[in-house]
């Protein structure tokens, strides 16, 4: 008998020539604490496009060829046996990240721990454009950096995908927010709550802000060692980008070369925030679907808006992926899989 498949957008290798493109694939079954999700759009996230170079082939693991893609928001189709959260018809939205499985297909299977109810006053496409970038910024801002209702947060590059997030959560955490973008977003952002914004065509933001207690690391390039002269003394950097440390090695049991490569990596950062009084740490996001819900009930009342740039059927996922690669999204770039 021939076994069902299904359409998925995946890589076969690593490298520069990852040969992305659709496959058909076998239609998955739902583990014991696993539900089976019918995908209705999937929303895209920078590191889909890092993956298939290799870049974290030593950290996350995958079976190839591999689909893409980590956040889903879709209807449940089935549910495995220890499943007691969800029920088929529910209507979820997930981060499925660092699980060795993707998105970007037609029917996907996700762990009931990563999954939340989907909002209800957001439609799937604005859904699917949140989990990662959500949980992100709620990571960053309430486990690691401690931040506290009064303080200030700064975070660059805030028209993007975690920027425009980032920035309202921290708001509505009682925080005040400086940011960077472009002539024609200045505006933009402050709508979405930034206080200070610099104009990174016109001024220099190290030589304007000062006294902050947290930078959000969401830029590559040298941004991260130049948030260390706008932090007070105790202020914590936690970056989103990079480098990898010796703590989070640690945390993922890499064997004894790669923690000293990564010590090497992020040594000058180290030494540089030593040197200030600071502390540096880098954030690898978790899929946790009890953080979800809570973020949830913060899409629900509106606290927190989707963002979203563009939007592109399935069959245009190679276009989708280039356009998040040029880096412009004002917000998140989605594809919608089925109506």
């Amino acid at each position: 008998m021939k076994s069902r498949t299904m359409k998925a957008f995946t890589f076969k290798r690593y490298g520069k020539s990852p040969d992305l493109g659709f496959d058909d694939v076998d239609f998955p079954s739902p583990g014991a604490d696993e539900i089976l999700v019918k995908v209705h759009a999937v929303g895209l996230n920078p590191i889909d496009n890092m993956i298939p170079t290799g870049m974290f082939k030593p950290v996350l693991h995958f079976k190839l060829p591999a689909t893409l893609g980590s956040d889903l928001a879709g209807v449940v189709v089935a549910v495995g046996a220890r499943v007691t959260r969800f029920i088929p018809g529910d209507e979820i939205f997930a981060s499925i990240f660092d699980t060795g499985t993707g998105s970007l297909s037609e029917f996907a299977r996700v762990p009931e721990s990563a999954a939340a109810l989907k909002p209800a006053n957001l439609s799937f496409v604005e859904a699917a454009s949140l989990p990662m970038v959500s949980l992100t910024s709620w990571q960053a801002l309430t486990e690691r950096a401690g931040l506290r209702p009064g303080q200030s947060v700064f975070i660059p590059a805030g028209s993007g995908g975690i920027g425009s997030v980032a920035i309202q959560l921290a708001k509505h955490l009682g925080a005040s927010v400086g940011t960077t973008t472009s002539t024609e977003n200045v505006d933009w952002v402050r709508r979405l709550g930034a206080d200070e914004v610099i104009d990174y065509k016109k001024q220099a933001f190290e030589n304007v802000l000062s006294g902050y207690d947290i930078v959000l690391g969401t830029l590559r390039g040298d941004v991260i060692a130049k948030s260390t002269q706008i932090l007070k003394p105790g202020g914590k950097i936690i970056s989103l980008i990079g480098p990898l440390d010796v703590a989070f090695a640690r945390v993922r049991g890499l064997n004894f070369l790669l923690r000293f490569v990564l010590g090497l990596m992020s040594r000058k950062i180290i030494r540089l925030t030593k040197k200030r009084g600071l502390t540096y740490s880098f954030l690898f996001v978790r899929p946790d679907g009890d953080q979800l819900a809570r973020i949830g009930k913060i899409l629900e009342a509106e606290h927190i808006r989707p963002v979203i740039d563009k939007v592109f059927p399935f069959a245009e996922s190679n276009a989708a992926l280039a356009y998040l690669a040029q880096g412009h999204a004002k917000g998140k770039v989605v594809i919608k899989i089925a109506e």
